[in-house]
């Protein structure tokens, strides 16, 4: 019961059920709403396609999801070892009742799908045994083809490799939102007594003043969709004007852009991390600043400042309990997680994703 997945067989059905409670609830009030809309959705709009279908982390979730009904859940892998290890980890999943799987040896898709990438990527590169090759072996590049094509919803991958190996083919296959010039990722964290949010954690290294402003009217948009207004703090190491360094100027031209593209957001800055978490200090410091209360959505001048963030909040002070990576500006509902990912957030992201889902429809 480490993993927080029941093993057969269930003895005390009730005590089961109040223990999957506290699992899927153990990220606060946070995923509360996000798993109330996910369960009220009917299986057949929900099918989410899990890119490391053979994975140990994601067939403890899959439990979780099917015992949740939070999803539909198609599994990329070879159907003999992915039932092996339903059976060595004692899970209750059975093929073609609780899962699909998209066999990876043998799919009667593939030739379709193949010709479907060549066809897409032969200018760009790929000749016509390259596109045979990755289409059997790319199993995030699959299930892209497999969102692109409407044979399923959305897609959860990222457990093994990069995030920019899987955003790869994410691009080629899905690419991004009508409108949108950047992808970026998301965080979010479940602090004592708050809930906060991170960009870009994942994908861009520098961002320019124009990309951060573009990144954080997505993560607002992200945020919003757990019930929750972004108040938005563009945090340097400067603090309203006390540096004149590029980093600290950028994020000044960033909160110029915002103002005149999203005049409804509450957003301030550039300002230091304590001020963004305080607005008492805040209030003491720049009495007219036009952000209210407390930051919830932090965006970060580059990736090291945003990603060590994260990683030290999680660790120091968020006893490991996150949310996301959210990949944002997508043209489908797509989330890449990382190699850290734990059941508890496949799970959490999974439930995400659906809501994605269904505000995308």
């Amino acid at each position: 019961m480490d993993s927080g997945v029941a093993e057969r067989p269930i003895e005390d059905m009730e005590a089961y059920e109040q223990h999957l409670q506290q699992f899927v609830y153990h990220s606060g009030t946070t995923m509360k709403p996000i798993f109330q809309l996910a369960r009220g959705v009917e299986p057949e709009k929900k099918r989410i396609v899990f890119a490391e279908g053979e994975e140990e982390r994601v067939l403890r979730a899959m439990q979780i999801i099917v015992d949740e009904k939070l999803a539909k859940p198609i599994l990329i892998g070879r159907p003999a070892v992915i039932e092996q290890r339903i059976a060595r980890y004692g899970l209750r999943l059975v093929a073609g009742q609780d899962y699909t799987v998209v066999n990876t040896d043998h799919d009667e898709r593939y030739r379709d799908f193949w010709q479907e990438y060549y066809k897409m990527m032969s200018r760009k590169g790929i000749t016509q045994q390259m596109a045979k090759l990755e289409m059997r072996r790319r199993t995030t590049l699959i299930g892209a083809m497999l969102v692109k094509k409407g044979e399923a919803d959305g897609m959860i991958c990222g457990m093994v490799s990069t995030t920019h190996r899987h955003l790869h083919f994410i691009d080629q296959v899905i690419g991004k939102r009508e409108g949108c010039a950047v992808y970026a990722a998301m965080n979010a964290l479940v602090l004592p007594n708050r809930q906060i949010f991170l960009v870009d954690t994942h994908v861009n290294v520098d961002p320019t003043p124009e990309q951060l402003a573009e990144i954080t009217i997505m993560a607002a948009e992200e945020v919003r969709r757990f019930g929750i207004e972004p108040k938005v703090a563009l945090v340097s190491h400067s603090n309203f004007g006390s540096s004149h360094a590029p980093t600290a100027q950028k994020m000044r031209d960033t909160l110029t852009i915002l103002r005149e593209r999203a005049p409804d957001l509450q957003v301030d800055g550039e300002m230091h991390g304590d001020v963004a978490l305080d607005a008492n200090l805040r209030r003491e410091i720049l009495p007219d600043s036009t952000l209210e209360g407390d930051a919830n959505l932090l965006v970060l001048p580059n990736i090291d400042a945003a990603n060590i963030s994260y990683n030290l909040l999680k660790t120091a002070a968020g006893n490991n309990i996150a949310i996301g990576p959210m990949l944002l500006g997508a043209d489908k509902p797509v989330h890449v997680l990382t190699a850290s990912a734990t059941v508890r957030r496949i799970v959490n992201m999974t439930a995400l994703l659906v809501a994605d889902v269904i505000a995308a429809r």
